[in-house]
C-alpha cells in the first residue's frame, strides 16, 4: 500500500506535535515551576446525603432541602456578560442511596410571561424558559450528561463530549421530574438514578456541575459557574464542582429491553399488502461503573422519523444524518474530527460533509437507504485506566447486490493536560463470503488547547482495500480561536486519490481543501438600544483543487449578521463560487429527457438574505432568498418555513424550497420546489403524535409519515407508524403504504 513519502511526513509531523502539543497544556505542577495554571472556576457545591424519604412532586418541602448548599448567584452570558442574572435562581442537590436529587427555585418577578412552548420528549430549549444540570462524573472537564426542563415539567436529555465537538440529543436516560408554577417563579424537583450515569465509586467523590437558566422574554441565558457568551454549557472546563458525592450502593446498570412488532406493507407498485411480525431485543450490561456493553439481537428502526426531502442542485450527494436510536447513544466515543463551534443561531451539530469518518448510517442501509438486517451486534464503551474506550461490531445480512458484512469500530483516546487529548482510530468492513472483500481504516488524532480559547484539532488517516495501490490517506489540521469578540479559524485537508473509507462520508477523492473563518462581534450600546444585540461581520473561504494544482471548487461567502434582541436574526451576504464538473450533470429531476451540464468550470455569485423572526413568539418565520447566479445560468430560490403554536401542546409549521432556474449551456428552464407540512401534538409529557407530509413538485412525488408515541413507563414505548409514499401523475403506479405497531418494555436489574 505506498504511500506518498510527503504524506507520511505529514502524518510523523502530526504525531510529534500531538504529543508535545498535549504535553505542553498540562497543568501547572510542583515540578513545573513558572508554568501557566489553568484557570478553573472556583465555583463549589457540596452534595447533602439523605437518609430520609425525598418526595419528587416539585414542592421543596422534603427536610433535606432545609439544610443543604445553595448554589446561588448566577452570572448572565447573553444579553449581558459577566453581570448579575437579571432574576434570583437558587439550586440544591442531595443524594441517598439511589438517586441524585436536584431542585431548584427560579424566582420571576412577572410569573405571568414565563414562556413554555413545548412538553414533548426532547424539546427545544432555546426558545423558552428552562432549567439546565449539566454533570460531569469522572470530572474530565470534557464529557457529560445533561438534564433539562421546563416550567410544565417536559423533559430533555443529551450526551455532550469533548466540550460540545460532538451532542448527542437522542440519548435517553431513566430520570424524574416535577415542577410547579408558584406566585414567585417556578420549582424543579429532579432524581436522577445513579444507574444511568456511569462513574467512578472509588474516586473522591467530586464531579464536575453547572446549571443554566434561561428566561425567554428578555433573550436571558445565565450560568452558576460563569461561561463567556462564545461558550455554552458544553464547555465543562468551566464548570464548578460537586464535592461529597458517595452512594452507599454503586449498582451496575443492566437492563434488558425487548421488542415485538408487527407490520402490514405494500411495496410501491406492487399489490397486494403482506403481514409480518418480530422479536428482538436490546440489552445494556454493566461491566462497570465506567464500562457498559451493548448488545442488539435483530434490532428494529421502523419508529425512526422518515428523511426529509430537499432541493438539491449541487453535484454532490445529500447528506442524512443518523436517527436510528441504538448508534446514537455515546456516539460521541467514535467520533474525530474539527473542533466545536460556537452556533450563534439554534441549529443541530452540522457535519463536516468533506470529511466525516465515522459515520454509522453507512451500517444497516443500503445506498438509496433501503433498510439491510442486522441479525446481532455489541457496542462497549466507557472508560478504564484512564483512557476513553469505544468498540462496535454490526453483522448484516445480504440485501440484493450488497454482500453480508461485518462492520468493526474501535476507539482509544486519552485525555492529556487541560482540555487536551490524542486518540487512535480503526474501522473496517469485511464481507462475510469473501477475503478479498474489505476496507480498513486506521489513524490517529490530537486536539489540543491553548491559551484557553486556541484550539488545534487534527488527524491522519491511512485506508487499506483490495483494489487500491496508492493515495490511500487523508488528513487534516486546523487552529482554531473562538473569542467574545474575534474568532478566526485556518484549516488545511488532503484525500487521497485512493483513499476509501465504508464507515465514512465524503465527497471527492483526489483533492486539498484550504479554509479560512473568521468574523468580529461587536455588542454597542448604540446598537442594543435599538434592538440589535450583536452584529457580526464575517467571511468563509473554500478553496480546493486537486494534487496537480487545478482549482476544482472555491467558494468565498461574505455577510453581516445582525441578531436581535428578542433572539431574531438577519444576515446579508454576497457568495462568488466555482465549481468543477468531473462528470456531466442534470438538474432538472422533473424532466428525464432534460439535457445535462456538460464537465467543465462554471463560475457565478449569488446573493443570499437569510434569517428568523422571535422564535419564542406563537408565530415565527425561518426563511432565505437567494438571487443571482447559478452554474451556466440564473437562480432566484426562495425558502421558508412558518411556525405557529396555538398551545404549548399544539405546533403546526408549514414550508417550502422553491427555485427557479434558468441555463443557459443546455438551454433549459424549470421549477424545483418541495412543499413541507408538519404537525406536532403533545397530549403529555409522555404521550406524542407527529406527522410529516412532503410533495415534490418536480417528481409529483408525495411522502408521509404519521407516529405515536406512548411512554408508558421510562424507556419503554408504543409505537403506531404510517407511511405512505405516492405519485400524482396519471400513471402513476399503486401507492406505497406500511403500517407498524410496535412495542417496547424496559427491565432494569
Amino acid at each position: 500500500m505506498p504511500t506518498p513519502i510527503g504524506t507520511i511526513a505529514a502524518i510523523r509531523a502530526l504525531t510529534v506535535l500531538a504529543v508535545c502539543g498535549a504535553l505542553s497544556s498540562r497543568p501547572a505542577t510542583a515540578q513545573s515551576a513558572g508554568a501557566a495554571t489553568p484557570r478553573t472556576s472556583n465555583r463549589r457545591l457540596t452534595a447533602t446525603a439523605t437518609t430520609s424519604a425525598v418526595k419528587v412532586d416539585g414542592v421543596l418541602d422534603d427536610a433535606v432541602w432545609q439544610t443543604a448548599a445553595i448554589a446561588k448567584d448566577f452570572v448572565q452570558s447573553e444579553p449581558r456578560t459577566g453581570e448579575p442574572a437579571s432574576e434570583r435562581t437558587e439550586v440544591r442537590v442531595a443524594f441517598d442511596a439511589d438517586n441524585l436529587y436536584v431542585a431548584a427555585y427560579l424566582y420571576d418577578s412577572d410569573p405571568s410571561h414565563i414562556v413554555v412552548n413545548e412538553i414533548r420528549k426532547d424539546f427545544r430549549e432555546d426558545d423558552q424558559d428552562s432549567f439546565e444540570v449539566i454533570l460531569d462524573t469522572f470530572r474530565d472537564k470534557r464529557n457529560g450528561y445533561v438534564f433539562i426542563t421546563n416550567a410544565e415539567g417536559a423533559k430533555a436529555d443529551r450526551q455532550v463530549a469533548n466540550e460540545g465537538r460532538e451532542t448527542n440529543t437522542s440519548w435517553d436516560a431513566v430520570w424524574y421530574v416535577k415542577t410547579r408554577r408558584v406566585n414567585d417563579g417556578w420549582t424543579v424537583e429532579m432524581a436522577i438514578p445513579f444507574r444511568a450515569l456511569r462513574f467512578d465509586p472509588a474516586s473522591d467523590g467530586t464531579w464536575g456541575i453547572n446549571f443554566s437558566r434561561r428566561i425567554r422574554r428578555r433573550f436571558e441565558t445565565t450560568f452558576w459557574s460563569p461561561i463567556p457568551r462564545e461558550f455554552n454549557l458544553a464547555r465543562l472546563s468551566l464548570a464548578g464542582e460537586l464535592t461529597g458525592v458517595r452512594p452507599e450502593r454503586a449498582s451496575r446498570d443492566t437492563r434488558v429491553k425487548p421488542y415485538a412488532l408487527g407490520r402490514s406493507n405494500r411495496v410501491l407498485g406492487k399489490s397486494p399488502f403482506t403481514s409480518t411480525g418480530d422479536v428482538g431485543v436490546d440489552a445494556k450490561i454493566g461491566v462497570t461503573r465506567a464500562l457498559a456493553l451493548d448488545l442488539t439481537v435483530n434490532p428494529d428502526f421502523a419508529q425512526v422519523e422518515a428523511d426529509e426531502l430537499q432541493v438539491n442542485l449541487t453535484q454532490f450527494s445529500q447528506f442524512f444524518p443518523e436517527k436510528r436510536e441504538f448508534f446514537l447513544e455515546n456516539s460521541g466515543t467514535f467520533y474525530v474530527g474539527d473542533a466545536a463551534r460556537n452556533n450563534r443561531v439554534f441549529m443541530p451539530p452540522t457535519a463536516d460533509e468533506d470529511m466525516l469518518l465515522f459515520f454509522s448510517r453507512r451500517i444497516g442501509l443500503t445506498s438509496s437507504a433501503q433498510p439491510v438486517t442486522i441479525p446481532v451486534g455489541g457496542r462497549l464503551t466507557g472508560t478504564a485506566g484512564g483512557f476513553g474506550i469505544g468498540a462496535m461490531s454490526m453483522l448484516t445480512e445480504r440485501a440484493g447486490s450488497t454482500p453480508a458484512n461485518l462492520y468493526n469500530a474501535m476507539r482509544l483516546r486519552r485525555n492529556v493536560g487541560n482540555g487536551s487529548d490524542i486518540g487512535l482510530i480503526y474501522m473496517s468492513r469485511d464481507a462475510t463470503d469473501s477475503t478479498d472483500d474489505y476496507n480498513r481504516v486506521y489513524g490517529l488524532d490530537a486536539n489540543v488547547r491553548f491559551f484557553r480559547k486556541l484550539d488545534w484539532n487534527s488527524f491522519a488517516v491511512l485506508s487499506d482495500s483490495p483494489d487500491k495501490t496508492s493515495g490511500e490517506y487523508t488528513w487534516r489540521t486546523s487552529l482554531n480561536w473562538e473569542g467574545p469578540f474575534l474568532h478566526v479559524k485556518a484549516a488545511e485537508m488532503h484525500i487521497g486519490d485512493g483513499f476509501d473509507n465504508d464507515l465514512g462520508f465524503y465527497r471527492r477523492t483526489g483533492v486539498r481543501k484550504h479554509f479560512l473563518d473568521a468574523g468580529v462581534r461587536p455588542r454597542w450600546k448604540w446598537w442594543r438600544d435599538r434592538g440589535v444585540r450583536e452584529i457580526h461581520p464575517h467571511l468563509t473561504w473554500n478553496y480546493y483543487e486537486d494534487f496537480a494544482g487545478n482549482t476544482i471548487g472555491k467558494n468565498l461567502h461574505t455577510g453581516n449578521s445582525w441578531f436581535f434582541v428578542n433572539g431574531g436574526f438577519i444576515e446579508i451576504s454576497v457568495n462568488p463560487k466555482y465549481e468543477f464538473l468531473r462528470d456531466s450533470l442534470r438538474l432538472n429531476r422533473g424532466n428525464p429527457k432534460a439535457q445535462r451540464l456538460a464537465p467543465g468550470g462554471y463560475q457565478w455569485t449569488d446573493w443570499m438574505v437569510r434569517g428568523t423572526t422571535d422564535a419564542s413568539r406563537k408565530v415565527a418565520l425561518n426563511y432565505s432568498v437567494a438571487w443571482g447566479g447559478l452554474w451556466s445560468g440564473t437562480q432566484s430560490t426562495v425558502n421558508g418555513t412558518v411556525t405557529v403554536r396555538p398551545s404549548y401542546k399544539l405546533r403546526l409549521s408549514v414550508g417550502s424550497q422553491h427555485s427557479r432556474i434558468t441555463l443557459d449551456k443546455p438551454k433549459d428552464e424549470f421549477d424545483a420546489t418541495v412543499w413541507t407540512g408538519r404537525v406536532n401534538y403533545s397530549f403529555t409529557t409522555n404521550m406524542f403524535l407527529d406527522a410529516l407530509s412532503q410533495y415534490d413538485m418536480a417528481t409529483r412525488q408525495v411522502n408521509s409519515n404519521i407516529r405515536f408515541n406512548v411512554i408508558h413507563r421510562p424507556l419503554s414505548d408504543l409505537f403506531i407508524v404510517f407511511n405512505e409514499n405516492r405519485f400524482t401523475t396519471p400513471d402513476a403506479p399503486i401507492p406505497g403504504r406500511s403500517l407498524v405497531l410496535k412495542f417496547t418494555q424496559m427491565m432494569a436489574f
